[in-house]
């Protein structure tokens, strides 16, 4: 929204400085994005002064210039050098002096420095029009009138107008701030709040000299009373269509408006001035003496000013004349064969309210936006139309010669009552943080337009004025009362009270989350699939959900298992030569226990195929399998706090993990035959974590940090020759029951197989890692620990240290 500042004070009694307006438009929450310095001509011709030409020689050393010597008021004359041909000794002339910026109309702009020109020193610039913006002309110096005196400053000789326009950003509520006059209200409610003054806002003025007979009479039929609510109009004779008045131009040009001519200047004042756009018709292109006010045919034609053809749809609206043909989109834009023109001498003047949706998707359908629809969409003041009608013909008849030719017109089938809303005193404390003295309350209200209609010891009740459609609530005074007061005077106490919450799941929000970034650190890519799935996937198997109403012949399942999903996701990408693939799947399965008892589970699905490390120069290529996976399960549950997971292989070479006895996941290899139904080549590894059983496996003590061991970890390895079937599982299990306190991890770093060990026999090589927190281990303690843990291996698994 742009302000002019000089428009903004016909409001206000006493002027405001700049700055302090500024900040006051900011704390009223209409923010300033921009303050710039306008004038109607480029730099306000600063600088420059009338002065007159006392002398006027041949320059010694040029043929084509002149030796001038210029009177500017000052006790010093000016010795100018000029080039024009038309300059003489006794004109008035402008005179640029030593140090102004000139702004030509065409080209940058420069400053007046002294110079030698041609051996002379120029103490000056006489200028043509064109070189200081005023004009186009440049066939001599710009001579002035003979009365003009010396020194006096250009700017005041041309009337320059200058003006400070304010950037204002608003949110779209606040379409009563979409106006001069809307702003300045909020100005006025904050300077009576803060400085105690009585201010008001001027009533819109009315043209109340109408004659008593009229030679025209105009009536209105609205065939839509929901989107056309209201709708007033006079007819204005015998105006004389042409250019505006000096200020009208110069207001509009301040916000960037360009002016046409004085009708259409003047509605575009109005609608920048009250937030009530206004269209004007030739009276002469009307049939009839009756506007009708009807939607448009679906297909209907509608040829808009700018000659465009816009074809219509049923919930437009359109303004007709008695014939019934469209003459404006109402709210939107005029039509080509209703406009003002130069030839115009008669008008029918409108005012009126538009449904803001009906507005909206007339003017987003066609994109026609308009100021007009801005306004219109975000909902104008209902109750302001007769009047804002009124002044608009009030200036027309001033500026344009016109008189008023029928009596004022204003259909309103059904009168819009404010609305009614009660404010607690303790909810307004409870809502702002702040105790409001009674009267600031009613003052502030007051001031931006409310009306006090019941004040209790203990709550206040107001009437909402019709400018203000986006106040429903009491929250909505307390905003606007917090608004005008200032949020910055809000005291911030200097305890505070709070009664801390709780969040029953913030433990399993906070678990999946850890989960999800531990899996998208490694390389995994979340994904989300359909929980409607293809009941062939799942032929044979019991408890299946069934849909009723399926979607399509290949959604017709609650799908009873993760797998099949992302296996569908991972043949997409492979068949678009994406091979190298790990996903995960926060996902539900479906399945009826009994006939009509239903239960959903929660799964956490991670699939791999293909390369989890590629070659390069420092390594070799490295495929995804099912150790990958394991480990990837293996640290999202230690990721939760659960340390100490238990694993079984079954024959099938499935790999089931446990928690306390209780299986939370499997991990496989999937099964060639069902990597044929999904077109899939390449091995694919697969574990489904059962994640609400996971959930119920969470540790509930509270966890407990320590300080980092100032002692050394000591490391040591052993070979262990074993039978080729048993597991690292076993070797672990066997090296735990060891229960040696400062053993603090196993891990297995090398499995080696030939037949120089024995049939049958591999080797395995494990690392362990001992710490005690309260003292360094000697040797002797730490080869006690070892043989501890080779006479373990050796009753256990039949294990043999390799080398021994």
């Amino acid at each position: 929204m742009t302000l002019s500042y000089d428009w903004l004070h016909n409001y206000l009694p006493e002027k405001i400085a700049p700055q302090k307006l500024s900040k006051i438009l900011t704390a009223i929450g209409l923010e300033v994005e921009s303050q710039e310095t306008y004038s109607n001509i480029k730099g306000g011709l600063q600088g420059l002064v009338a002065g007159k030409v006392l002398t006027c020689e041949q320059h010694p050393d040029a043929d084509k210039l002149k030796l001038t010597t210029v009177d500017i008021g000052t006790e010093e004359k000016l010795q100018i050098v000029c080039g024009a041909v038309n300059v003489a000794a006794g004109q008035k002339v402008v005179v640029a002096t030593i140090g102004t910026t000139i702004f030509p109309l065409e080209g940058e702009p420069f400053s007046i420095k002294k110079a030698k020109i041609r051996g002379v020193q120029s103490e000056g610039m006489l200028c043509a029009e064109d070189e200081i913006g005023v004009g186009g002309s440049h066939d001599g110096i710009m001579i002035l009138d003979e009365a003009t005196e010396p020194g006096k400053p250009l700017a005041e000789i041309l009337e320059v107008y200058e003006d400070i326009i304010f950037e204002i950003g608003l949110t779209p509520n606040r379409m009563d701030a979409m106006s001069h006059r809307g702003v300045a209200r909020d100005v006025i409610a904050y300077i009576n709040h803060h400085e105690k003054q009585q201010w008001h806002l001027p009533e819109i003025k009315k043209d109340e000299k109408a004659a008593k007979k009229f030679p025209k009479e105009y009536s209105i039929e609205i065939k839509n009373e929901e989107d056309c609510r209201r709708y007033c109009g006079v007819a204005i004779d015998n105006i004389a269509v042409g250019e505006s008045p000096l200020w009208l131009r110069n207001a509009l040009l301040s916000i960037g408006v360009k002016p046409i001519n004085n009708i259409v200047d003047i509605t575009n004042y109005i609608l920048h001035d009250t937030g009530q756009p206004l269209h004007a018709f030739d009276a002469a292109k009307l049939a009839g003496n009756t506007i009708l006010v009807r939607n448009a045919e679906k297909g209907e034609k509608f040829i808009t000013l700018d000659a465009k053809e816009k074809t219509l749809r049923e919930n437009d609206l359109l303004i007709c004349d008695e014939k019934g043909d469209g003459k404006c989109l109402a709210g939107v834009y005029g039509g080509q064969n209703s406009g003002v023109t130069n030839d115009t001498t008669s008008i029918f003047l409108e005012s009126a309210w538009f449904a803001p949706a009906t507005i909206r998707k007339t003017s987003v359908e066609l994109q026609l936006r308009t100021e007009a629809a801005a306004r219109f969409e975000k909902g104008v003041d209902i109750s302001q139309c007769l009047q804002v009608l009124k002044e608009a013909s009030k200036l027309i008849v001033d500026n344009a010669g016109g008189t008023i030719a029928s009596p004022y017109v204003d259909a309103y089938p059904a009168p819009v009552e404010p609305s009614q809303i009660a404010l607690q005193y303790h909810y307004l404390k409870k809502l702002s943080g702040k105790n409001y003295h009674s009267d600031s309350i009613k003052n502030i209200l007051t001031a931006l337009g409310f009306k006090i209609e019941k004040d209790d010891i203990d709550a206040l009740t107001v009437l909402v004025p019709l400018h203000k459609p986006d106040i429903t609530l009491p929250a909505d005074l307390v905003e606007e009362i917090m608004r005008i007061d200032g949020l910055d005077n809000i005291e911030i106490p200097k305890t505070i009270s709070i009664a801390p919450a709780t969040d029953p799941h913030q433990q399993l929000q906070a678990a999946r989350e850890k989960v999800s970034n531990y899996l998208v650190g490694l390389g995994f890519n979340e994904i989300f699939t359909n929980s409607i799935s293809n009941g062939k996937y799942y032929e044979g198997q019991a408890g299946v959900v069934k849909m009723i109403n399926n979607l399509s012949a290949d959604l017709d399942v609650m799908r009873p298992a993760m797998l099949p999903s992302g296996l569908e996701v991972i043949a997409y990408n492979l068949n678009r030569k994406n091979n190298n693939l790990r996903f995960f799947e926060f996902g539900k399965t479906y399945h009826e226990e009994v006939l009509g008892i239903y239960k959903e589970v929660q799964h956490l699905a991670l699939y791999a195929t293909g390369s989890t490390v590629e070659a390069n120069w420092q390594s070799k290529e490295k495929e995804a399998d099912l150790f990958y996976v394991k480990e990837a399960c293996f640290n999202i549950l230690r990721s939760v706090g659960i340390l100490q997971p238990a694993i079984e292989q079954t024959e099938d070479g499935e790999i089931h993990i446990s928690v306390a006895k209780k299986v939370v996941g499997n991990i496989q290899v999937v099964s060639t035959g069902t990597l044929q139904n999904f077109g899939i080549k390449q091995t694919v590894c697969f574990a489904d974590l059962n994640w609400d059983a996971v959930l119920e496996a969470l540790p509930t003590v509270d966890k407990k940090y320590k300080e980092i061991s100032k002692f050394p970890a000591v490391q040591r390895d052993l070979a262990l020759v074993v039978d080729k079937q048993v597991t690292y599982a076993s070797l672990e299990k066997a090296a735990k029951s060891t229960q040696i306190n400062q053993l603090r991890s196993v891990s297995l770093f090398d499995v080696f197989e030939d037949k120089k060990l024995g049939e049958d026999k591999k080797s395995m090589a494990l690392s362990f890692t001992f710490l005690d927190e309260y003292k360094t281990l000697t040797e002797a303690e730490i080869e006690a620990m070892v043989a501890k843990l080779i006479t373990v291996f050796e009753k256990e698994v039949q294990a043999q240290v390799r080398g021994n």
